[in-house]
């Protein structure tokens, strides 16, 4: 049986805010592996058909993790994700930028503050990302990129990772 998650996106264009709550049918310290080992986020962090690279990665406060989603023709679209503050397996927060090959920030794009947080439920584990934006315009930016589309992609092919990883 297809596990049936909660799932939650509020974009508050007043605030420049957006809330994405999501329930896995795995243990938290699993989810929080996923979230935070290079092999484990290559495995799902991208929306389908896209796949996931990372160049570099230090999970640690002041590290970062700089990868690519790279499409069947061998595009890359580079990401830079700069890790603020970690409470293992609760809480990690984040500035999150495109990027280039490099790593430097296309400040031509909308960056954002991510504050994920990780707690037990019932059925698993719920991971709430609070994703602040400068401006209305930069959320609204990335929801007419399809963020709410890719994102369901995305968490559901961490749904089938953590699957097959409790098996």
């Amino acid at each position: 049986m297809k596990p049936d998650p909660e799932f939650q996106f509020i974009a508050d264009t007043t605030t420049a805010k957006m809330t994405i709550r999501r329930e896995f049918a795995a243990r938290r310290e699993l989810v929080w592996d996923c979230h935070t080992k290079p092999e484990l986020l290559e495995r799902w962090f991208a929306p389908k058909p896209l796949s996931t690279k990372t160049k570099s990665m230090e999970f640690q406060e002041g590290g970062h993790w700089h990868y690519a989603m790279v499409d069947q023709d061998d595009t890359h679209y580079w990401g830079r994700t700069d890790y603020t503050s970690i409470t293992p397996k609760t809480h990690y927060a984040t500035t999150d930028a495109f990027s280039d090959e490099t790593g430097a920030p296309n400040t031509d794009m909308p960056i954002s503050d991510w504050d994920v947080t990780f707690s037990d439920t019932s059925k698993g584990t719920m991971v709430e990302t609070v994703i602040q934006y400068a401006s209305p315009d930069d959320l609204q930016k990335v929801i007419d990129m399809g963020m709410k589309e890719g994102l369901t992609s995305t968490l559901e092919t961490l749904d089938e990772v953590l699957a097959e990883l409790t098996k």
